[in-house]
């Protein structure tokens, strides 16, 4: 893969360098501010991007904006954002940009097969969330949770779908078959009021869903 690394923080980015180029990869520009990104997505189109969500000036929120303004200037271009905590408004706005994306908590880069996994997903069009957001996402459900129709194994589903499973991947998960699994997430589909469309589109409105709830 030819890969983008957007972070300010110099060991990190060092590392990611040295994991991924050890593994075969491509890394096309290393940059450590969110204009630096922009400009290395619209130059390099690379597979994929790995960016952190806090950087220079103001360490807020500089490196989501810059990815969600790298995919509307390189549409469906596949980005991996960052973050050192959780931070449920920023998985929801870069998921509202569509496929091809993931949130995942820095300390999940030090499960490498786990991390180059998510990568290959996210390269591929799929959506891939951390489960501790997964786990905060719980916490904060409201009484008007647009979930509420769904039962214990479509929210099990649905999780799961969030964290970039394949339908496939659930059913070894769940220990089922994956007709078992399609019939959940049809059950999903229908439940949040999600009409045919593309597959993957449907999956990532129902994560959105799922991330509003």
């Amino acid at each position: 893969m030819r890969i983008v690394i957007a972070d300010d923080a110099v060991l990190l980015r060092e590392g990611l360098i040295r994991l991924l180029t050890e593994r075969g990869h491509q890394v096309v520009a290393a940059v450590g501010d969110g204009d630096a990104l922009v400009q290395a997505v619209v130059t390099h189109r690379p597979d994929v991007s790995i960016v952190d969500v806090r950087m220079p000036p103001s360490h807020t929120d500089e490196g989501l904006r810059a990815a969600v303004q790298a995919r509307a200037l390189v549409p469906a271009t596949p980005i991996l954002v960052l973050s050192q905590y959780v931070e449920v408004s920023y998985a929801d706005d870069l998921l509202a940009t569509g496929a091809g994306v993931g949130y995942l908590l820095k300390d999940r880069v030090a499960a490498i097969g786990e991390f180059l996994d998510a990568l290959v997903r996210i390269t591929a069009g799929g959506t891939v969330l951390d489960p501790e957001v997964i786990t905060q996402l719980f916490a904060r459900r409201r009484r008007d949770d647009p979930l509420r129709d769904l039962t214990p194994r479509e929210r099990e589903v649905l999780g799961l779908m969030a964290e970039g499973h394949s339908n496939t991947a659930i059913a070894r998960t769940l220990v089922v078959t994956d007709g078992a699994v399609e019939k959940h997430v049809r059950n999903i589909f229908t439940k949040l009021d999600l009409p045919p469309d593309v597959e993957q589109h449907r999956r990532v409105r129902a994560v959105l869903a799922y991330l509003r709830g």
